[in-house]
């Protein structure tokens, strides 16, 4: 079983099963003709529950022979231009390759006495973020698994700075276009519901700082703690961006700490035209990023970023996922991205344009990022609820057909869909294309359910 182990003495086995792995995924995505294929859940499970793991094939390439049947031939693909259902970006091939780098050298970033060279390069990455980022000199942050963890970090120093106040009148503000992660937050902080104040939203799905200003005076009329704001900067449903400069002297006017919440956005501190868009971010005390969303990186590449002090360490024997980022800058360039993510802002404009000009789809609102949230509307006037059922089986009888994946989201208190889109291949056809399934789909259940829908 020593001949598995990746050394010195092993190196051709390395390349030659790398190789036949590599050459199965690009298979896959040189012959995808559609961007999910996969069998349903039900029927893949009897046979994945069927692999005797006590019973090894010892052949990699009959291994990934059943890979390839049990994942590789159905996996959902966010490389193909019309998967426009996830905050998930293709990956760009010096990230992958940076990947691939780090997977095998598999270095731990939890002390000094690993290679010197890892930690280096992620501080350069972390201090060129905070620099993009405008947080000042004194500026730190750290990796972190994804955008959820790196709020909570950021969280957790608010929570200690604001030191021994009773933990029963602390309270975080946040819009209600965003509120559900962070009262995940809160309660694993040890705070309450109740801690957490849901600000409303203006029709772009912005906060209103109009009503934050109110709550915060609130707060400080019955003596509670105004612990923290988090604005957003392009939130998980609409792209929506918070308007920063007024949150931000809202917190110094109340002394609060303000958390901006950038996982989206993040993709604009490399954009040349678009960058005006988050200004104000640079007042935050932390900023949580998701390059894994923005910058086209492979799963598992964030970060959170804070001003003024030193963040601690929370892990020890992390990865090095720094060096996807900066294989990526180092190849591409920071232009290199932020070219790539306003080709996807473009597309969303242009997109928009197509639903407000099309009378069978109803739009929520302008897009600020890449997202578009609307719905199918009948000709034939219906009862909402049945029109909330046709937009709900067009996604599903979509994403059964494999020729498109979408997502949905509830705005109004009704169903709506939604496209996220990330991927500089698709066009405006595809939107046009993935449209007319969703109608076509919508009016076949109509159909088949008048009597009852309208």
């Amino acid at each position: 079983m020593r001949s598995h182990l990746l050394n010195g003495t092993t190196a051709e086995r390395y390349r030659s099963s790398v190789t036949e792995g590599v050459e199965r995924v690009a298979a896959r995505l040189a012959t995808a003709s559609r961007p999910f294929t996969a069998a349903s859940a039900d029927g893949l499970a009897p046979r994945i529950d069927a692999v005797d793991l006590d019973e090894p094939l010892h052949d990699t390439r009959a291994a990934l022979d059943e890979l390839d049947e049990l994942y590789l031939r159905g996996a959902v693909r966010a490389h193909h231009p019309r998967h426009l259902a996830h905050l998930h970006a293709p990956a760009v091939i010096p990230a992958v390759l940076g990947e691939a780098v780090l997977s095998a050298t598999n270095s731990a970033l939890g002390t000094w006495d690993q290679p010197a060279g890892a930690p280096l390069i992620e501080r350069r990455v972390i201090d060129w973020t905070a620099e993009r980022i405008g947080l000042g000199p004194a500026a730190d942050g750290a990796f972190t698994d994804d955008g959820a963890h790196a709020e909570l970090q950021a969280l957790l120093l608010a929570r200690e700075e604001a030191g021994d106040r009773d933990p029963a009148t602390l309270r975080i503000f946040v819009s209600e276009a965003a509120h559900l992660g962070v009262r995940r937050t809160a309660r694993l902080l040890g705070l309450g519901d109740d801690a957490v104040v849901t600000v409303p939203t203006d029709r772009s799905k912005r906060l209103q700082t109009v009503a934050l200003a109110r709550a915060l005076e609130r707060c400080a009329r019955d003596d509670l703690s105004p612990m923290a704001v988090v604005a957003t900067a392009g939130s998980a449903d609409f792209g929506s961006i918070d308007p920063l400069p007024e949150i931000a002297r809202l917190c110094a006017q109340y002394g609060t700490w303000l958390h901006v919440d950038a996982a989206y956005g993040c993709g604009l501190l490399a954009s040349r035209r678009n960058r005006h868009l988050i200004d104000g971010i640079e007042h935050a005390d932390s900023v949580s990023v998701d390059f894994h969303k923005a910058f086209f990186q492979p799963l598992g590449s964030a970060a959170v970023l804070v001003r003024d002090r030193a963040l601690p360490d929370l892990r020890t024997g992390r990865r090095f996922d720094a060096l996807k980022l900066w294989m990526t800058l180092r190849v591409m360039g920071a232009n290199g991205i932020g070219d790539l993510f306003d080709e996807v802002c473009d597309l969303a404009t242009d997109g928009w344009k197509l639903l407000i000009a099309d009378p069978r789809f109803d739009v929520v609102t302008e897009p600020q990022l890449s997202t578009l949230v609307f719905r199918y509307i009948p000709a034939r006037i219906c009862s909402p609820a049945a029109i909330d059922r046709a937009n709900l089986y067009a996604r599903k009888a979509l994403f059964a057909s494999g020729d498109a994946v979408v997502a949905g989201t509830r705005a109004g208190g009704r169903q709506y869909l939604r496209f996220t889109l990330l991927d500089p291949g698709t066009t405006t056809a595809d939107i046009e294309a993935v449209l007319d399934l969703i109608a076509g789909h919508a009016e076949q259940y109509l159909g088949e359910h008048l009597d009852r829908a309208c």
